[in-house]
């Protein structure tokens, strides 16, 4: 047998192995629901995105539905910056007043959902793009924050503008798509009891609709492997209460904490399992579901 025949065999012999390692998770998870929150790196590498959106198309193929919520900072912010805006944050939350609204309804509604919607639709699925304001599906309520000055007698109030949280979630447009042959793909824009819209954190928002769809699995992809230690070790697996040890002794910190505190209200909220992946490897979602090794830090 020549070498090239050789290496054609082994090749083969490796991809049947790949597939009988899937296979009981495939059973597993066969009619389940499971929220991706898409963002990071994933959102601006070419080959990332085509490898996320071929992911997300197996997974419905073989039973599973798959549920999309994505972010887009990034985006919001360069789109602003050539608009000659300044871009104010306190508290790591974006100051978004009625100019600033309408660009993150541009660019989230429309730009780069129409793109992630894109990619799964030329990857053989069958996307379908929403914001909350669809079916009115995300309730939102108002953000304010107070500062505290010791100098002062009465605590300062930040207003952010049109930045909110989740106050409430109608699942029946994404619970009846998702249940169909369509992949919902979600951008974060909720609606007030005023009307207005607000820019919610994508985590915030896949975290509250796994939690209202009761959700098998809840994925965070990430720009880093997972929840690591002191060390500079991944935690492979954590529990609800590892999660508060860590916060308390500072290995959890930074942006890590609002990330793992969604993760922690899903898991309360009655999402199985929580997974915080590295959504720069090629095929990350794939990885962490139909493999034993996984990619990430699973949190249950």
């Amino acid at each position: 047998m020549n070498t090239n025949r050789l290496l054609e065999k082994q090749n083969a012999q490796q991809i049947a192995k790949v597939l009988t390692e899937a296979l009981p998770y495939i059973q597993r998870f066969k009619g389940k629901t499971i929220v991706i929150k898409f963002g990071g790196n994933a959102m601006v590498n070419e080959d990332l995105k085509r490898s996320f959106a071929h992911d997300v198309v197996l997974m419905k193929l073989v039973g599973i539905n798959p549920i999309i919520v994505h972010g887009g900072g990034p985006q919001i912010g360069n789109l602003l910056k050539r608009l000659g805006k300044v871009s104010e944050f306190v508290d790591g939350m974006r100051v978004t007043d009625s100019e600033t609204m309408d660009v993150v309804e541009m660019v989230l509604g429309g730009l780069v959902n129409k793109e992630i919607v894109n990619l799964i639709n030329r990857a053989g699925g069958k996307a379908v793009g929403l914001t909350g304001k669809d079916g009115d599906f995300i309730h939102a309520r108002k953000i304010t924050l107070q500062k505290t000055d010791s100098e002062k007698l009465a605590p300062e109030i930040i207003d952010l503008g049109h930045v909110g949280e989740v106050e409430s979630i109608d699942p029946s447009v994404v619970d009846m798509l998702g249940h169909s042959d369509f992949i919902p793909v979600i951008a974060p824009i909720g609606v007030g009891k005023d009307g207005h819209s607000y820019n919610i954190n994508a985590d915030l928002v896949a975290g509250k609709v796994a939690e209202v769809l009761k959700a098998e699995k809840l994925l965070l992809l990430t720009d880093i492997t997972g929840v690591m230690d002191k060390q500079g070790n991944l935690l492979t697996g954590l529990t609800i209460k590892d999660v508060d040890t860590l916060v308390a002794d500072g290995t959890i910190s930074g942006g890590m904490i609002p990330k793992t505190r969604c993760a922690t209200d899903a898991l309360k909220g009655g999402v199985s399992a929580v997974h915080i992946i590295d959504g720069r490897v090629e095929n990350a979602v794939l990885l962490e579901l139909f493999t034993d090794q996984g990619v990430g830090t699973l949190l249950h």
